[in-house]
């Protein structure tokens, strides 16, 4: 006895070109490699970004500058009333005996950091030290001798202000000492050029490690860029490599990123037009195989026809035979060519007893073979009942044409499995010559005829185009098609399908064997399967 499961039959055939874009946009695209623009994006925002920080940077080094110097011109003064509190001369250790005493020796004992100057004044007269404790030799502008700036600070009301110099501002505070009827000033005063030359140096160094990393980032894009883009150029290469009759490149997949969705994407594509293709050429080799004998046939006996009624008659009754077995041909060759699309087969709640007894009344006009019912299964099955019934009643017509007149073909169903696993066949037996182990193997192949078929004395029409078509259906539910035969002892054809029940749902039905054997009247038995289904 051998079994033999179907193959996956071929995805349907697909238009092979590729819809264009059409319009003005078809034509547009830009000429630099998506590589450069995404290294250019990465560097464009990468350069913004250092150039906001640089900005900002110099904002927060000029404001710290100017809270430095401020706070510098207040410690000289704070130094300056603790010293003028003491109110005595460390030379003498007395009183100072005058305001000019005590500026010049406090003067004396200060040294003025970089860009400060610190001078004191007693009426006009303007009190420093050669040493710098109170010059400005660190900035270039001598505040001392720069006389109409002096007369400004010690005559105006403003005890502190901002002065504008040949070396850039100057900020500067005036203090009054006062000791009797004498008065003086310490002014402090701090350049503000050479710290913003220092923040500006220090913006510049941060310009120059900006630029190094902006190389840095550069090629960092580069390469990122070029990884990224890594599956796109397989996909160009792949594409490339495809020809009008090889389709098997594909894009190797690395990760789980967008990329690799897109390569997966795309061998799917591949894989879809490459089972077209298949179909499409398939298709084509197996009409041309099958439509030419009938052609040769019908253009042999029409170049041959002699001119007398009875030839012509002959001959138009061969010619119309041979074009109706065409058009089987050709509609056996469309639905193959449909079973993997969408909507072939459209499963329904069905009942199962229901679909097997349509299925016995139908085949009743295929042939007096009385048709009995052996088993049959109750319960509800989600098929389509219409490819279903189609796929049995070729596999009937089949049992009928390759079986003695005088013999049974029986039917039968049945649940196999429990829960998720059941499963549904439906099978037809005869008592025919049967089928051997070689040719069971490839009998649900396209075009297959079995030797029953190819005897002289008992061959049939046909393209052997019935079982692949059962064989399509079957798969169409997930299923497979199937024989069991021994030679010499019949066959059994039949199909199973997947009838799962889940959890929760309910256990439907199950299987009853029918009494009597295979050579009880077909209308007894007829009758106990509808007597048991109600």
């Amino acid at each position: 006895m051998t079994v033999t499961s179907t193959e996956r039959a071929a995805l349907p055939a697909v238009p092979d070109r590729h819809p264009r874009t059409k319009g003005p946009r078809a034509r547009l695209g830009s000429r630099v490699p998506a590589r450069w623009r995404i290294a250019a994006w990465i560097l464009l925002t990468t350069a913004l970004t250092l150039l906001a920080v640089m900005l900002t940077m110099r904002s927060l080094l000029l404001n710290g500058a100017q809270t430095q110097a401020h706070q510098d011109i207040n410690q000289e003064l704070q130094e300056f009333r603790a010293f003028a509190a003491e109110g005595v001369d460390p030379t003498t250790a007395k009183p100072f005996s005058s305001i000019e005493k005590m500026l010049e020796i406090f003067l004396s004992r200060q040294s003025a950091a970089q860009g400060e100057v610190i001078v004191g004044s007693v009426g006009q007269r303007t009190l420093y030290t050669p040493t710098g404790a109170l010059s400005s030799q660190n900035t270039g502008h001598d505040l001392p001798r720069d006389q109409a700036l002096m007369d400004s600070i010690r005559t105006g009301t403003a005890s502190s202000g901002i002065a504008q110099t040949s070396e850039g501002e100057m900020h500067w505070v005036r203090l009054p000492v006062v000791s009797g009827n004498e008065t003086g000033h310490l002014i402090v005063g701090t350049y503000m050029g050479p710290r913003e030359n220092e923040v500006a140096g220090t913006v510049l160094t941060i310009f120059f490690v900006s630029l190094g990393g902006l190389a840095v980032t550069a090629g960092i894009a580069w390469l990122v860029a070029g990884q990224i883009l890594s599956p796109v150029r397989e996909v160009r290469r792949v594409a490339e490599d495809i020809s009008e009759n090889d389709l098997t490149a594909r894009v190797p997949v690395r990760g789980n990123d967008d990329i690799s969705a897109l390569a997966v994407t795309f061998n799917t594509m591949l894989d879809r037009l490459e089972s077209a293709y298949r179909t499409q050429r398939a298709f084509v080799d197996d009409a041309s195989h099958e439509l030419r004998t009938p052609i040769t046939v019908i253009r042999g006996h029409l170049e041959l026809m002699e001119d007398n009624e009875a030839d012509r008659a002959r001959t138009l009754a061969l010619v119309d035979d041979e074009l109706a077995r065409m058009g089987r041909i050709v509609s056996d060759l469309l639905l193959l060519a449909k079973v993997d699309r969408p909507g072939f087969a459209q499963p329904r709640r069905t009942d199962a007893a229901t679909l097997l007894l349509d299925i016995e009344a139908k085949a009743q006009v295929l042939g007096q073979r009385g048709w009995p019912i052996l088993e049959i299964a109750e319960g509800s099955v989600n098929v389509d009942a219409q490819r279903i019934t189609q796929a049995v009643l070729q596999l009937a017509t089949n049992a009928c044409q390759y079986s003695p007149e005088d013999s049974t073909v029986s039917l039968g169903s049945r649940f196999e499995g429990e829960g998720s696993a059941r499963h549904f066949t439906l099978w037809v037996s005869d008592r025919g010559r049967g089928v051997d182990e070689d040719e069971a193997a490839r009998i649900f192949g396209r075009f297959h005829r079995g030797q029953a078929a190819q005897d002289t004395d008992r061959a049939r029409p046909g393209a052997g185009l019935g079982l692949a078509i059962v064989r399509s259906i079957a798969e169409a539910h997930h299923g497979t098609a199937w024989v069991r035969s021994t030679q010499g002892n019949g066959a059994t054809f039949g199909i199973t399908v997947p009838s799962p029940v889940y959890d929760g749902e309910p256990a439907l039905g199950g299987n009853v064997t029918l009494d009597g054997g295979p050579d009880v009247d077909a209308t007894e038995r007829l009758d106990q399967v509808k007597e048991h289904h109600k």
